[in-house]
């Protein structure tokens, strides 16, 4: 039984997340599909709309958005929407966890969050990996800029949360880990290995390079 119990789990481990990335992307789609789609048929004659014209127009909508989101009009225009909404109680708190949460994993974050670092603690020769946010001191608030310091996020393992801890650089030693790796490392609690399999890879890449100049 414990063996049987063992290659269930195994298996449920290995089809689970393909089956939800795959449910949330059918889910999209169908949502897409479904509400524009209802939407085209109220504009168009019967006989012009055929099955996947929503999905086609979700995919547009959504591609439009982020071409206006260029323009600098639109962009004041949806902060000052945004300002609006925080305002509002209850719907404040929901979107603004909701909006840092998707901004995080935007393109233009991903270039601040780009450096990956260890930090010591104290004598105990444990690390903990953590995303420099802010390295400019000058963008610190005044009371926490001190000499040279700068702004660390540590992600907490199974949880959307962390803590934003204002650290000296010297503190912190940067680890060769992209910015994608190193979340999945740290919020699965090192069970992806996702460092190691990286580390793993370079290093057959190399002797692979090596055997090929010999």
């Amino acid at each position: 039984m414990k063996s049987l119990s063992k290659t269930f789990l195994t298996g449920l481990i290995t089809i689970l997340p393909v089956f939800l990335t795959g449910y949330l992307l059918y889910w999209l789609a169908v949502s897409a599909e479904s509400w524009l789609g209802n939407l085209m048929r109220l504009v168009l004659p019967a006989d012009w709309y055929w099955p996947g014209m929503g999905l086609m127009a979700g995919l547009g909508v959504v591609f439009g958005v982020g071409l206006l989101m260029h323009a600098y009009v639109v962009q004041r225009l949806f902060a000052m929407g945004e300002e609006m909404l925080y305002h509002v109680p209850l719907i404040k708190s929901v979107y603004r966890a909701i909006r840092d949460f998707f901004d995080f994993f935007s393109p233009g974050k991903q270039k601040e969050f780009d450096q990956v670092v260890a930090v010591s603690l104290g004598d105990t020769g444990m690390e903990v990996v953590g995303f420099v946010t802010e390295a400019r001191t000058e963008r610190l608030p005044e009371e926490l800029r001190g000499q040279d310091n700068i702004l660390v996020y540590f992600p907490l393992s199974y949880m959307i949360g962390g803590y934003a801890v204002v650290l000296p650089r010297s503190a912190v030693r940067p680890v060769e880990m992209n910015m994608e790796e190193a979340m999945r490392f740290t919020l699965t609690a090192g069970v992806t290995g996702a460092g190691a399999t990286r580390n793993k890879s370079r290093a057959q890449g190399d002797a692979g390079q090596r055997n090929r100049s010999q």
